[in-house]
């Protein structure tokens, strides 16, 4: 039997309504049409993840009826058990999220500069998990909004969130898989010389500095892409698309080829022009969880990056 088209199926409540062709329903019921045995048919078909069709089964979320096959997708939560429901009714000086995309899988929302994306220590506000809370909150639904990935505090750029149980499961496969795409665009000091290269540097802790990360050969495999943009007098534009995600990667893998981000005083980065590093998450790319569609994501540069841009001014035929 070939795979299961997706396109026609349409969500009902917290239901998912998904009409089957007739040969699969005439397959069904050979089979037997009991939640156990459409279970099992749904696990042959490859499509969907076992711990998650056996959760579903586990609670009564597979039905058929008659030609359609029912998935209790997506089961409303209760919020205010969240950890952060307090901070997300607190609405005086609350930041909003500000989303670039949104259905009723997965969304996207653009994480300023300066902002965690989530609390660090029992209490914190004003992170973007709240702010996507809040979001809800207010949009009047109840789902268990789950960020897929995270930035650094002080880079700004896109950030992807499951809106249900099996869109988490889905985003996270294809997080460890690679699948989902990455894109920065940083200045960096000094001339780049090459206009496009790769590095492949282990990254690892750094034994002097509690907060630092370094190049080490024991560190964990770690893989950036590089191509320039731009270049002026006093720095070069890149951008980067990650093939990992190791902590602070960007930053120690420009500083250890000698050109650290403007702003990055941490690793070496001069803090004339900008107090914080100069990089930002431009680009999103990943398959959508149900459709498999390829979604991809825009966020454009913020105020503070098209200032520092305009004071660095490159050069022209550069």
């Amino acid at each position: 039997m070939s795979k299961l088209k997706r396109e026609h199926a349409v969500r009902r409540g917290e239901w998912l309504e998904w009409p089957l062709p007739s040969p699969y329903v005439e397959e069904l019921k050979q089979a037997g049409d009991s939640p156990h045995h459409v279970r099992q048919w749904l696990l042959s078909l490859g499509q969907f993840p076992e711990k998650w069709l056996n959760r579903l089964y586990s609670t009564g979320g597979i039905k058929l009826s008659r030609n359609k096959l029912l998935l209790h997708m997506f089961k409303e939560q209760e919020l205010s058990a969240h950890p952060l429901y307090a901070a997300a009714l607190a609405l005086d000086g609350a930041e909003e999220a500000d989303i670039l995309y949104e259905d009723d899988y997965c969304l996207v929302a653009a994480k300023p500069a300066g902002m965690a994306v989530h609390p660090s220590e029992p209490g914190e506000r004003g992170t973007l998990d709240e702010a996507v809370l809040r979001h809800a909150l207010l949009t009047g639904q109840q789902v268990p909004l789950r960020h897929i990935h995270r930035l650094d505090a002080d880079t700004s750029g896109p950030v992807l969130y499951a809106k249900n149980d099996y869109a988490q499961w889905m985003l996270d496969e294809a997080m460890r898989a690679k699948r989902i795409e990455r894109y920065y665009a940083a200045w960096v000091q000094g001339r780049v010389k090459q206009d496009a290269f790769t590095i492949d540097a282990p990254i690892g802790k750094d034994r002097h500095h509690g907060s630092k990360r370094r190049v080490s050969p024991s560190g964990q495999p770690a893989v950036t892409h590089v191509k320039v943009a731009a270049r002026s007098r006093k720095g070069t534009l890149v951008h980067i698309r990650l093939e990992t995600g190791r902590t602070h990667q960007i930053r120690v893998h420009l500083s250890h080829i000698g050109h650290s981000l403007l702003g990055d005083g941490l690793y070496g980065g001069s803090t004339e022009l900008l107090s914080t590093q100069a990089l930002h998450g431009y680009g999103l790319q990943f398959d959508h969880p149900w459709s498999g569609a390829p979604i991809h994501i825009e966020c454009p540069y913020p105020d503070w990056f098209l200032a520092l841009e305009r004071a660095l001014a490159p050069a022209p035929n550069s």
